[in-house]
């Protein structure tokens, strides 16, 4: 009855089927649940690198702390790859899609470039096989508390870099509607000076010069609402990939105290986990090593105080500053 056509560059003759076309919606309603949740097993060799003390001098960035290599084993893991949906209202509308990987065995976050090589081997039959070897020990699932805490503090940042050529340009816009708008009540306001000084009316003149501010507060607010962006975001779907790994047993040393971290070096990817932030799971590689109970956190959850200035780590203290109390931003 019809041939559709995906991607950005459909088949000759077939019926195009993009984010903004109305077939998305209609197959969605058509398939319901099924296809959003998937387990897929990948099975490929998984040698170690060859100088493994190498892979983590490019990897591992602590500003305050140092680490020692214990082993390096092989082992199987669990990532899971999440593809969200999002629409951005404003002026204009925006639709795109967002990839998250998560390492369950340590909570180390992917990029998309790495998500998208997982989804593409998923996809693929090269490494595919069907049941996991006798005896393998994989990490626990997460609970859907721990999962839905970590989607909220790891999915706006990366939204925000989906949208930020988007708001960018609203924010051009509205800088150029408040000048404009700020031009014509400024010079408004000034010839109604100019004109009450002559009639020396001062009640007159107060009441018209509120009147014209009032106005200018207004036309603000509204240019304000005219930009505001509101996203929605919708699971699209969900993959649980399984396949091996080289896993890094690792100390990490912060003056006297010892931490035991694993770090799992992907063998289709060709690279190392990055230790996670501990609280905002942000992409940024950098990490400062707390004293209370040596979480691993980015330099921005470990600064200061907007209030009192201490700095303090967030992961340790998630809602308010251990010394004044003030709200965690």
């Amino acid at each position: 009855m019809a041939r559709l056509g995906f991607g950005s560059n459909p088949p000759i003759g077939t019926q195009p089927v993009s984010l903004e076309s109305d077939w998305l919606e209609l197959l969605g309603q058509l398939l319901g649940a099924r296809g959003i949740h998937a387990r897929c097993v990948l099975s490929m060799p998984a040698p170690a690198p060859a100088v493994p003390e190498r892979v983590l001098d490019h990897t591992i960035s602590l500003q305050n702390a140092v680490y020692d290599l214990a082993r390096v084993s092989s082992a199987w893991t669990r990532y899971f790859v999440l593809l969200f949906r999002y629409t951005a209202f404003s002026d204009e509308e925006r639709d795109g899609m967002v990839l998250l990987g998560l390492n369950t065995a340590n909570g180390a976050v992917l990029d998309e470039t790495a998500a998208q090589s997982l989804l593409n081997a998923a996809a693929s039959e090269e490494y595919h096989q069907r049941v996991l070897p006798p005896d393998t020990e994989l990490p626990l699932p997460w609970t859907d508390e721990r999962l839905n805490n970590w989607i909220r503090r790891a999915l706006p940042e990366r939204i925000d870099l989906h949208l930020a050529p988007f708001v960018n340009g609203l924010q051009r816009r509205l800088d150029r509607d408040l000048a404009r708008v700020y031009g014509y009540y400024n010079e408004l306001r000034r010839e109604h000076l100019v004109w009450l000084q002559k009639k020396n009316d001062q009640a007159r003149e107060r009441l018209q010069l509120e009147a014209i501010d009032r106005e200018y507060r207004a036309k603000i607010e509204d240019l304000r609402q005219k930009y505001r962006v509101r996203v929605e975001v919708r699971l699209s779907q969900a993959i649980d990939l399984i396949m091996p790994v080289q896993r890094f047993d690792l100390i990490i040393k912060r003056r006297k105290a010892r931490r035991q971290l694993r770090l799992d070096w992907n063998p289709l990817l060709r690279k190392l986990d990055i230790p996670p932030c501990e609280y905002t799971f942000t992409l940024e590689a950098a990490r400062v090593v707390c004293d209370e109970r040596l979480h691993l956190v980015s330099p921005a959850a470990h600064g200061p105080c907007a209030n009192c200035q201490k700095a303090y780590c967030r992961a340790c203290r998630p809602r308010k500053c251990p010394k004044c109390d003030h709200a965690t931003g």
